[in-house]
């Protein structure tokens, strides 16, 4: 199974277990991804979320493959339903990050409550690169923590950045030794699965209410973009050089 869905007691972990492909998130994995959250909320016994990756590698983000056979055509693509469904959740959301964070691997972190790493993860957000723009309200969402400056930094270059640097920015609490994330992030869940449920359930309404219109308006204007430039020469000209192993040529485009 490329995503592993489990319950330890009162806490249901999601964990990407695709490593010989670096984690890179099909379409398939979305959708049980998307699947387990919108059961977990339903679930009273479920009382938080720990999603996490593997050492070394959280995941490089879409599988450029699977993307391009399947591109995330209309709101009911799985992509789409998996971050409808992680910007919605109402239940604390704690991340494991023992690795790089690619992409999505990165922007879903903006949706966790707590997003503990290692001191030797990276993270990058390479959507200008592959002639694309933001999503998951990312473009929202990373300013808001970090400044505008530093999120069209990261946004805009696409460069890869450390962990210290993404706990500088305000979407890391904690750095950790990377053997020791997964516990940890484990821990922090437990904690909070023995609070009461009603207490969470409201302080994290109450944080996240004057945003939600805001979010779910630029998601979708976002996705928008992304479609019609998915299907643009400079994104067929960085998937080819991707492919190819070669860089892209985008001077040719106005």
């Amino acid at each position: 199974m490329d995503i592993l869905v489990e319950r330890t007691a009162d806490v249901l972990t999601i964990a990407f277990n695709r490593p010989d492909k670096k984690n890179a998130i099909t379409a398939a994995m979305y959708q049980t991804m998307a699947d387990a959250l919108v059961q977990a909320q339903g679930d009273a016994s479920v009382r938080a979320i720990v999603i996490r990756g593997s050492i070394g590698i959280f995941s490089a983000g879409n599988d450029l493959e699977d993307f391009l056979k399947q591109p995330p055509v209309g709101e009911d693509a799985p992509v789409f339903q998996f971050l409808r469904a992680i910007s919605a959740a109402g239940k604390p959301l704690v991340a494991s990050v023992a690795g790089a964070a690619v992409g999505v691997g990165t922007t879903l972190l903006l949706h966790c409550d707590f997003v503990y790493a290692a001191d030797t993860a990276t993270f990058s957000l390479p959507f200008a690169q592959l002639g694309l723009c933001p999503e998951a309200a990312s473009s929202l969402l990373l300013q808001r923590v970090a400044g505008y400056q530093a999120a069209a930094e990261k946004l805009m270059l696409g460069e890869a950045f450390d962990a210290k640097e993404a706990q500088r920015m305000g979407f890391v609490n904690r750095l950790l030794p990377a053997a020791e994330v997964d516990a940890f992030a484990m821990k922090q869940a437990q904690k909070l699965a023995a609070l009461p449920a009603s207490s969470l359930r409201v302080t994290k309404q109450l944080m996240k209410r004057a945003a939600q219109h805001e979010l779910r308006t630029q998601m979708t204007e976002e996705a928008v973009h992304f479609a019609k430039m998915l299907l643009a020469p400079e994104a067929k000209e960085a998937f080819n050089a991707f492919f190819e192993k070669r860089k892209p040529d985008f001077r040719q485009f106005d």
